[in-house]
């Protein structure tokens, strides 16, 4: 069984999604021919948009390596980025029963009104896996990485139930979905607490700029386009040793500037695939499960984050704490991560947080900074557990993806930087019995504060 599991995994989210979500639309009463081009269409954006993020890091990567050592950074974890966090999460044993073992328990958690949602994006589980097996390898306990994955899925769940309202409100024509991923999630506690501060500041609390407002005052410069070919140039620039290799390089710094305005520009472009895929399965979905719990104050299909990534504000804060981020990793006394691998990631920080802003570009970039900051120094300390755990399926797989270079620790800003995985991984790791029940008792408390809400709003609703 767990052969089959990481064989079909292994297929990649490219061919698994479609597959996938071609096999669930028929079971849901969608036809063939329908069900087909959804899946087929979530596939091609997965497609378009790995070639996308690829074009990002391939083309970053080198100009920040000469940034590294023209400046004499000293940063000793690489940078495997979320290819090797997820080859890492599924190439172990939590991460092959991790879809069967959490699919139950989703279904366990409606069946007792604990949660509204129930996640489809079965290719994202690998970030539940992910914790399970840093946790497995640490403490050599197959039980240990089971429980954190399933507490960090629960937890997921009730987040997702949680920010669910200020979601859909905020997005359009994405009533009845919600977004289950901890990565993005992980970040919600930090976008809360901040703009409740800031909304407390005098002044402060009137600056109101989004992504439109920014380019009605600024025109063409509030383009996120032309934003990305600016930051490309700047990039292209520092890599330069003096102003005369500045100038022997202007082709290859303009093109730089020009690859980035196309990743802004083409984000949102392959997002719409997603949407228009991934439509007719979430609303096959929500009607099948509503009618199935009929007493559910409203059913919401957990689905990826890669829906709303090509969201304006997403992409313009993205794209300004891309050099922020690196600057800090430089001048942060006590971290030892580079992120450049890590970089494409950056888009889907935001997802859950534009809600809570209301896709203020100011309020989300200080929130976003904020949150990077502390979660260099989670990549820091996870990174010794993680190249445990990379080591390990390298030596069984040789999977290139978690092939760290002789010398360095591996680490990922992608799913290490959340606030979850770290707080599981060292109430479990350190403390095994007495971590673990603190976790049990808040999960439980948190399980227990979203069942009655929602039967209340069930209650509520009712005419």
């Amino acid at each position: 069984m767990e052969q089959v599991f990481s064989y079909i995994i292994g297929l990649g989210a490219a061919v698994m999604m479609p597959i996938l979500f071609f096999i669930l639309g028929v079971c849901i009463g969608i036809k063939p021919g329908k069900a087909l081009k959804s899946g087929l269409l979530v596939g091609v954006g997965f497609v378009g948009l790995s070639v996308v993020t690829a074009l990002l890091t391939s083309s970053l990567g080198a100009p920040l390596k000469d940034v590294t050592e023209i400046y004499g950074l000293q940063l000793r974890i690489f940078d495997m980025g979320w290819p090797a966090a997820a080859s890492v999460a599924y190439n172990t044993t939590v991460g092959a029963f991790i879809i069967p073992v959490c699919l139950a328990i989703n279904i366990v958690l409606l069946l007792c009104k604990a949660t509204n949602t129930i996640n489809i994006d079965l290719w994202n589980y690998w970030h539940y896996a992910f914790i399970g097996a840093v946790v497995y390898f640490a403490t050599e306990s197959i039980w240990y990485g089971f429980f954190a994955a399933i507490i960090c899925f629960v937890i997921t769940l009730v987040m997702a139930d949680l920010t669910t309202r200020k979601f859909q409100s905020y997005y359009k024509d994405l009533e009845g979905i919600s977004i289950p991923q901890p990565f993005c999630q992980g970040f919600v506690p930090f976008a809360e607490g901040l703009n409740w501060c800031m909304d407390r500041i005098p002044g402060f609390n009137k600056l109101d700029i989004d992504a439109e407002g920014m380019k009605k005052k600024f025109g063409v410069l509030g383009e996120p386009l032309l934003l990305g070919v600016l930051v490309g140039i700047l990039i292209g620039c520092l890599s330069c040793r003096s102003w005369g290799e500045v100038v022997d390089r202007i082709p290859y710094i303009l093109g730089l500037g020009i690859k980035m305005g196309a990743v802004m520009e083409l984000i949102p472009r392959i997002t719409s695939l997603f949407i228009e895929g991934l439509k007719p399965i979430a609303e096959a979905t929500k009607d099948l499960v509503s009618r199935k719990f009929k007493n559910s104050a409203g059913i919401n299909i957990g689905m990826s984050p890669a829906l709303v990534i090509g969201h304006p504000t997403t992409l313009v804060v993205s794209l300004l704490l891309i050099p922020c981020t690196l600057l800090l990793s430089v001048v942060l006394p006590g971290n030892e991560f580079l992120p450049l691998a890590s970089l494409a990631g950056m888009f889907y920080v935001f997802p859950a947080v534009l809600p809570v802003t209301k896709g203020n570009v100011v309020k989300t970039f200080i929130i976003g900074l904020v949150s990077l900051t502390v979660g260099l120094y989670f990549v820091t300390d996870l990174a010794p557990w993680f190249t445990l755990a990379a080591q390990d399926v390298y030596a069984r797989t040789s999977d290139a993806a978690v092939a760290i270079p002789e010398g360095f620790q591996g680490g990922a800003l992608d799913f290490a930087s959340s606030i979850f995985s770290w707080v599981i991984f060292h109430l479990v790791h350190d403390f095994k019995l007495v971590g673990s029940a603190i976790l049990v008792m808040g999960t439980t408390v948190l399980a227990i504060f979203n069942r009655r809400r929602i039967i209340k709003a069930s209650l509520t609703a009712k005419p």
